[in-house]
């Protein structure tokens, strides 16, 4: 795989390609931004896609294989809606309908599934858990199979946190959530410290597996066939961090698709992507013709703003010469104003120098006159 490639998987339940986070990928994290899958959900689509077809496809690949029946037990809803596209499939609930209670399941349901899906379930049903294995076998057909996950370590014997429960509820005792059970013999106990499954009152975990135990169980209920899940696809983003709470593959027989029907799926995913070539082909000539007008109406722009630019450049031109022309005037304005300045100085300066040449004058003549008049004794 290259190095790029090790960056990214693609989900094998919606399709979509995802990065793969710096940290690593956890059982119960969700590492698909599309739909929100983990590694736990992305293995058990995994599992089901080898079991059923020898290889691995993603399940919006899966051909639609009407004749499967099964049902999950309160599967997240994007996984429950792609198997009911696929399959004849329902999820189930223990709180409301359709609901499935798995300690006693309705006659007429036995026998009747290819397969079921129980997804984080079986810690949570009442004791004792043998019976809701012993009713997953009944069931499946003779050839079904079960797909389960479930917490559980890596020991020998599953600790049942409730081992005597008969009547029992979750009650609030002076501020704190207990549970209290009384027991067949009419005494009453009282289980402080509860651990619950989704928050605070939601899910009440009643057991932790043990994976010999869990084995146990599940071959004691007539699974004779059991795969632990240890496979890792990096490819799909399933890379198991722990050798435990691995997904568990229990086969009641060998469950197999009828030629016919896959014939049929490949004939109609055949049709199907004809048709989505076609549909691709007038897409791509609808896409031509768009960008050939708009290449056109692009040309015709281009022709135009080329022009327009011409036209902003010559009265760009204009405008300069132009100003260069009012900074001619403006200079020639300022020199004149500036010759005019030294002339009027010029003209002032003169006036100032009539005026003393005219003093002088009228004082010559005066002091001329004045010897005339001396002279022929007028002015004594």
């Amino acid at each position: 795989m290259k190095s790029s490639d090790s960056e990214k998987f693609t989900c094998n339940i919606c399709g979509a390609e995802c990065a793969r986070p710096a940290q690593g990928l956890d059982r119960e994290t969700a590492s698909c931004a599309d739909c929100g899958s983990t590694v736990r959900l992305r293995a058990v689509v995994a599992l089901l896609s080898q079991e059923l077809f020898g290889l691995q496809i993603t399940l919006p690949e899966f051909p639609v294989l009407k004749s499967l029946r099964g049902f999950g037990m309160t599967d997240p809803a994007p996984l429950a809606g792609r198997f009911a596209e696929k399959f004849d499939y329902t999820n189930t609930f223990y709180h409301q309908s359709p609901r499935l209670d798995i300690t006693w399941p309705e006659e007429g349901d036995l026998g009747r599934y290819d397969f079921i899906l129980s997804s984080e379930v079986l810690e949570h049903v009442p004791p004792p858990v043998e019976l809701a294995f012993s009713n997953l076998y009944r069931l499946l057909k003779p050839d079904g199979l079960l797909l389960l996950t479930t917490p559980y370590d890596p020991g020998d014997r599953t600790i049942e946190r409730f081992p005597g429960l008969h009547e029992y509820t979750v009650a609030t005792l002076a501020g704190r959530t207990v549970l209290l059970n009384r027991r067949r013999d009419g005494s009453i106990e009282v289980f402080p410290d509860l651990i619950f499954h989704g928050g605070d009152g939601s899910t009440l975990e009643m057991r932790v597996f043990q994976e010999k135990s869990l084995l146990r169980m599940l071959r004691d209920a007539g699974f004779d066939d059991i795969h632990v899940g240890t496979e890792n696809w990096p490819e799909w983003g399933v890379e198991h961090a722990q050798t435990w709470s691995l997904p568990i593959l229990a086969r009641k027989g060998h469950l197999s698709v009828s030629v016919q029907e896959l014939a049929g799926g490949y004939l109609d995913a055949s049709r199907r992507a004809s048709h989505a070539a076609r549909e691709l082909a007038s897409i791509e000539a609808d896409y031509e013709r768009h960008v050939g007008h708009h290449e056109k109406e692009h040309a015709e722009m281009a022709l135009e703003i080329e022009k327009r630019t011409e036209w902003g450049c010559k009265m760009e031109h204009d405008l300069e010469e132009r100003t260069q022309w009012a900074k001619s005037l403006e200079r020639e304005r300022d020199e004149a104003l500036a010759a005019y300045g030294r002339a009027s100085e010029s003209v002032e300066l003169m006036e100032q120098e009539l005026e003393r040449t005219r003093a002088a004058l009228n004082g010559l003549r005066r002091a001329f006159w004045t010897r005339v008049g001396r002279a022929l004794r007028f002015i004594r």
